[in-house]
């Protein structure tokens, strides 16, 4: 709840954290999954989890603790999603982590480096050999691009960055914007407006077209599926809309000087508590406290939340 999606969480309690982009991945995948009639508790379970590893402060947070930790094996956030349900979560006598299921660890692990897939056996094959994941694994990575780029969207807004004559400038936004403004002169909801509507053309889209390659490919069996490109895709047309919408934010949100100063802020902070910790190992959490000292650090540090890691370097001044 108090992690960083693209605003920190002193910025207000109005924008997007990683908790409700991840409910958010959840439902848009739930969605597509019942529509397709495939595994909607394991899409749920997957999008639920596929974040459970990222550092505070979003993406500044995670590049700032994989510099520190480059010479002790780096920091990736979908293998440290990993393990989290695999080892740092304790709740069984007999074993760590939480007994997930192969495809659920699987669908979580969105992205790996060869490097890290050699250490995972079965799990990180398809990193190796260029396979394909399920696709409900496939679902929740296409969910998690729809979300994402709607709601940061709606963020830029609500946060006065991005205005609407900046958002007019992305074409899939404008084309749907002129359909609904004819029916509402409120700015502001017509802007909410447009945006659900967008969602919901990427919904279908996605949905409709991943039906046809399910059915033209003959799909019967997981080894149909990753033995084929990806399935679950959107139409030439719909995945160019949705391009320019992440260039757009690129430009215009994620590199504006007021989300840059946070996030250069948050690389300090990240940077700084890494060398503290290094050096006064010993108070950090005893459960936690390993042989491997770095990794032990960068567990750590990659549960923290904005605020306690922000206070713990407040307190340091």
């Amino acid at each position: 709840m108090y992690k960083t999606q693209v605003f920190v969480n002193h910025e207000g309690d109005m924008f997007r954290t990683r908790l409700t982009h991840s409910l958010e991945v959840s439902q848009i995948s739930r969605g597509i999954a019942r529509s397709l009639e495939l595994n909607e508790d394991l899409s749920e379970t997957i999008a639920l989890a596929h974040d459970l590893g990222h550092t505070p402060f979003g993406h500044a947070g995670q590049d700032a603790l994989n510099k520190c930790m480059k010479n002790y094996g780096g920091f990736e956030h979908n293998f440290q999603s990993l393990r989290v349900v695999d080892k740092l979560e304790k709740r069984y006598s007999s074993f760590d982590g939480l007994n997930l299921t192969f495809e659920s660890r699987e669908g979580i692990l969105k992205h790996c480096s060869k490097k890290n897939a050699q250490l995972l056996g079965k799990i990180g094959e398809r990193f190796i050999c260029g396979t394909q994941p399920s696709l409900e694994a496939q679902i929740v990575d296409i969910s998690d691009s729809i979300a994402y780029n709607i709601h940061d969207l709606e963020d830029g807004y609500r946060s006065g960055i991005i205005s609407i004559s900046k958002l007019k400038e992305i074409p899939f936004f404008n084309k749907v914007y002129k359909t609904i403004e004819k029916n509402t002169s409120a700015e502001k909801i017509s802007i909410y407006e447009t945006l659900k509507l967008m969602m919901f053309i990427l919904i279908k889209d996605v949905t409709e077209n991943s039906q046809m390659f399910i059915m033209n490919l003959n799909i019967k069996s997981l080894d149909d599926v990753r033995k084929n490109n990806r399935i679950i895709n959107f139409s030439e047309s719909v995945r160019s809309d949705l391009d320019d919408c992440r260039i757009f934010l690129r430009a215009h949100l994620y590199n504006h000087p007021r989300v840059k100063r946070m996030t250069n802020n948050a690389y300090k902070i990240i940077t700084d508590l890494f060398h503290y910790y290094d050096e006064n190992y010993s108070l950090i959490t005893e459960d936690f406290q390993t042989d491997d000292k770095y990794r032990s650090i960068a567990d750590f540090m990659s549960g923290m939340t904005d605020r306690f890691a922000n206070n713990i370097h407040k307190s340091l001044n």
